[in-house]
């Protein structure tokens, strides 16, 4: 499976685990680089340059293979600016970085100057242009089918991918809705050259979040999740609890974005992620919680994606035989 992006990355596998704010810790990213992917962890989740070069410092000391820092782009005026962050990885020598939430055009002098390779989260083609103008090494393409931020535009991966694929040069990493080595194999037929995964890497054993967590999302369907917050202009694919319930009971009354406040802040998500309250806020998950059928290592999740992917394609191989049956 070598493809532009594991060339760029220098990773064995096309797979990477998104950005996950407050999941994306030491443990789980270094996991996923171990096994051959790509971990990410969040700059926001780490608040401050200090606790960023702390966490850093944890994945180094869990693995030697490269890994990258997620820097959100959603304007904030309490937040830690992104400049402090870029610093701290100059710093500390990491090279790869995941853009999200608004472009990154502010940040791309700085980053190029430092030979940074940035990877930049979209939700539609116009996006993906400007960000291949702007210079970004490859684009992560999310569909509506995504845990998080899907956009505005309701378009799936299944259209979403092809469309970006044919509109730019650079790599295109396809998110939202990948869960199994078939959905790999997919994914590279539609001419992405990787794929990206939040929700799956949720239910590893090795993700730092509550065990209520990770059974509930084996037990829960395609059916279980729910955009909110399209009101005010940031839809959110979430898990379907009884706070997101009440947030889109909200919002089809007109609710402000003050009213909603208290409901939707990411604060409350720490009550679900660390201890195990399911309702005790709205937290991101994406339609293949479907998929999720066992709680696995991240490396028995790599093998188990590999002997899927190879499966399939051993199918269309024989399909595609002039002398097959199938």
């Amino acid at each position: 499976m070598k493809t532009r992006i594991t060339k760029l990355l220098g990773i064995e596998y096309p797979i990477i685990c998104g950005g996950m704010f407050q999941v994306g810790r030491a443990e789980l990213a270094a996991a996923v680089s171990e096994a051959g992917g790509l971990g990410i962890i969040t700059s926001k989740t780490q608040v401050s340059p200090e606790g960023l070069r702390s966490e850093i410092h944890k994945v180094k000391s869990l693995t030697k293979k490269p890994f990258a820092v997620n820097l959100n782009l959603f304007p904030s005026q309490t937040a830690t600016p992104n400049e402090d962050f870029i610093d701290v990885l100059i710093d500390e020598g990491v090279k790869i970085v995941e853009t999200s939430g608004r472009s990154p055009k502010e940040l791309m002098p700085k980053l190029k100057e430092n030979g940074f390779i940035v990877l930049h989260k979209v939700a539609g083609v116009k996006y993906a242009v400007s960000a291949e103008k702007l210079g970004v090494d490859a684009v992560i393409i999310v569909g509506n089918e995504t845990g998080g931020h899907p956009g505005m535009s309701d378009v799936g991966t299944l259209v979403m991918l092809p469309r970006i694929v044919d509109s730019v040069k650079i790599p295109v990493i396809a998110g939202g809705g990948y869960a199994d080595g078939r959905g790999l194999v997919s994914a590279l037929a539609f001419g992405a050259e990787g794929i990206v995964m939040g929700t799956r890497f949720m239910a590893t054993e090795e993700a730092p979040i509550h065990e209520n967590v990770k059974q509930w999302m084996v037990e829960a369907d395609e059916t279980n999740t729910i955009v909110i917050q399209r009101n005010i202009g940031s839809p959110s694919r979430v898990a379907l609890n009884e706070i997101s319930k009440e947030v889109d009971r909200l919002e089809n009354e007109g609710a402000t974005i003050e009213q909603l406040l208290p409901l939707i802040t990411g604060q409350r998500a720490k009550q679900v992620y660390f201890e195990g309250d399911l309702n005790g806020g709205i937290w991101s998950c994406g339609q293949s919680v479907g998929l999720i059928k066992e709680i696995l290592s991240i490396k028995d999740l790599f093998a188990q994606m590999a002997a899927e992917a190879n499966k399939s394609i051993n199918f269309i191989q024989k399909s595609m035989s002039p002398h097959s049956k199938v």
